[in-house]
């Protein structure tokens, strides 16, 4: 490997060397990106192969939509909704065992629950809901849901519920495997007048940052990363990756770290916005390999580049991130899921194995029982093979 830029030299030495990277080594890397980017890819792709080798991870998973109800309105989100525009508030426990079930008999591993943010807070339609279930808040009510899943089928919920203090963090944890918060970005821009988060208190970074924090102190395997394109500079970029390496040296507990690249959608605010470009994400998929290291797992969602997802291996992810056989992406309904068969071929092509993972990546349960509890890690050994991913691996899905 030849790398012609000595700034870019420096920090990769020192990202090979596991040593940090600071700010101000990182900023120069904004510069001339179109010249540089093939180097820095070559780099981040080198760093992650000497700890990842050729392993390539997905979680086969079921996406299960709780609610769409929030109280935040972000200005490129479509998932989303009122309590006017949808017929069900929240989905009921035979709905969710519903598509459980469906998934366990494909071989998912995972229940990702995604809802909004604390809904009860704006609408009374919610409160009353809850109430009349017996439940007081929306997290309350996913704490019994996630129970439910433990203990009516062998998936592991993975929850994405948006900020919670510690009290309901600990909660979580009794029936999750995981846990997710996305950073998105530290950004103060995007939270001023006419950016995306100007009405969404949740997606302020303080408080996102307090529940990573949170999350941390109680050892829950968690995922966090960047949605990029949403009117964040390069810089900011960067900063943010800074901040959730500070908080896993800190911790330890960041298990996943995504970058998702940010797609216009109509309807919104930000309808007319362009799309975040190829270039955007193999630059910022490889400065988070050089800034977070060969250890981190670094994951790229395949369904939002459906055209070249592949090339973000050249970057240094590994990791494809949650496919799901039986559901959509309720995040993002325009981007179907690539087929296992697809994802498997063009991951082979780029000369890498693909195996299908837990939520909880094998490093947080194989060596370690500081991070589940004892009856999430019987559930995990139960469904995990000797070397911590999914028994039976690839073949039962993409040759049934």
């Amino acid at each position: 490997m030849v790398i012609q830029n000595k700034t870019i030299t420096s920090v990769i030495s020192k990202s090979i060397a596991n040593k940090i990277i600071t700010l101000e080594e990182a900023l120069p890397l904004t510069e001339n990106i179109n010249e540089t980017i093939d180097e820095l890819c070559l780099a981040a792709a080198s760093i992650r192969d000497t700890s990842k080798g050729n392993t390539i991870t997905f979680s086969p998973k079921v996406f299960i939509p709780l609610t769409h109800l929030c109280r935040d309105y972000c200005g490129y989100c479509t998932f989303r909704k009122d309590p006017e525009d949808i017929r069900n508030l929240y989905m009921n426990p035979e709905e969710i065992l519903k598509v459980v079930k469906s998934g366990e008999k494909l071989g998912c591993t995972e229940a990702l629950f995604t809802l909004g943010e604390r809904p009860e807070l704006r609408f009374k339609e919610a409160q009353k809901w809850l109430t009349e279930r017996g439940y007081k808040t929306t997290l309350e009510y996913l704490t019994a849901m996630c129970k439910l899943v433990i203990e009516n089928s062998d998936l592991l919920p993975h929850a994405n519920p948006g900020t919670m203090s510690k009290n309901e963090l600990r909660e979580i944890k009794k029936y999750n495997a995981s846990a997710g918060l996305m950073l998105e970005s530290t950004s103060s821009l995007l939270y001023q007048e006419g950016g995306p988060h100007e009405f969404a208190p949740s997606k302020r970074p303080i408080v996102r940052i307090k529940t990573m924090k949170n999350a941390g102190e109680l050892n829950i395997p968690f995922t966090t990363g960047l949605l990029i394109g949403i009117g964040e500079t390069l810089e900011d970029r960067i900063e943010s990756l800074i901040e959730i390496r500070n908080l896993q040296n800190m911790y330890g507990n960041i298990q996943e770290v995504i970058i998702q690249n940010f797609r216009s959608k109509p309807n919104t605010p930000m309808s007319n916005i362009k799309d975040a470009e190829t270039i955007d994400m193999l630059w910022t998929i490889s400065v988070a390999r050089l800034i977070l290291g060969p250890d981190m797992n670094i994951q790229a969602p395949p369904n939002l580049s459906s055209d070249n997802f592949e090339i973000y291996l050249d970057a240094g992810i590994n990791d494809w991130g949650g496919v799901s056989p039986l559901t959509i992406d309720f995040v993002n309904p325009e981007a179907p899921w690539p087929t296992l068969k697809s994802l498997k071929s063009k991951t082979e092509l780029k000369g890498f194995n693909l195996k299908p993972r837990l939520p909880v990546y094998p490093e947080y349960f194989m060596t370690t029982t500081k991070f589940l509890s004892q009856d999430i890690m019987m559930k995990v050994k139960k469904i995990s093979d000797s070397s911590g991913y999914v028994k039976g691996g690839i073949d039962k899905y993409v040759y049934k």
